[in-house]
């Protein structure tokens, strides 16, 4: 909801601390999205907390990658995450080893075939129809059909009980802007899930912000957490 008065906005949007974001959480079995695209644009600071909320646990994550050496890394050595659903974990040896022992599930999907169904997870719109990955192991069990002569493979969108994605800034209304490889997933997962708790850098007045910079408005975002430096 938005109001307009005397040049101020007032949204729905919360500005809290890391602590009482991630207290919103549910304590047990969430799915949760977590932005980033190798070590770019990865909520670290938001990721350290949900580190430090023990009853946190049994995760299913949707990210690109789990990055050796992120605080997404370190939530998986703690045996909090149960499922990764993403496209690009064979880097991560010690990921590629619970899963051969059975201690993680992996559901492997092509990486524009995951951008994709994220962002119509965003939309409303519960599967699609792709050609990637048809005729290969990532398709098998998955039904398929032919459009013009060529074999399409139906995926379906993704969503999620919340999103953990990291921005650039965010005005006071809760507005984004992202910095450049920085937003990779981050804008689709936003629209994406239930609950969008988004780490950023600073947080400045409202008109400060471009707009046409803005990538993600403020009806897609639900908290705001200020990055501590050094924390």
């Amino acid at each position: 909801m938005q109001n307009v008065k005397d040049n101020q906005v007032e949204t729905n949007v919360q500005f809290l601390t890391a602590e009482d974001a991630i207290a919103k959480i549910p304590a047990n079995g969430a799915t949760m999205m977590v932005g980033g695209f190798g070590d770019s644009g990865i909520p670290e600071y938001l990721l350290r907390a949900v580190m430090n909320r023990d009853e946190v646990t049994e995760l299913t994550i949707m990210s690109n990658n789990i990055t050796e050496g992120s605080n997404l890394n370190e939530l998986f050595l703690l045996n909090r995450i149960k499922k990764a659903i993403g496209s690009y974990f064979t880097t991560n040896k010690a990921v590629m080893k619970a899963y051969n022992e059975g201690r993680i599930d992996i559901e492997l999907i092509p990486q524009g075939t995951f951008s994709e169904a994220l962002r119509l997870g965003g939309s409303g719109i519960p599967a699609f129809y792709t050609p990637t990955s048809a005729g290969t192991e990532l398709a098998e069990g998955k039904e398929t059909r032919y459009f013009n002569n060529r074999e399409y493979v139906l995926e379906h969108s993704l969503s999620a009980d919340v999103a953990l994605i990291k921005a650039y800034k965010a005005d006071k209304a809760g507005n984004l802007i992202y910095r450049k490889t920085a937003r990779n997933f981050n804008p689709l997962m936003a629209m994406a899930a239930d609950l969008t708790i988004v780490e950023v850098e600073e947080i400045v007045e409202v008109g400060e912000l471009d707009p046409e910079s803005i990538v993600t408005p403020f009806i897609f975002v639900d908290v705001i957490v200020k990055r501590v430096v050094n924390a």
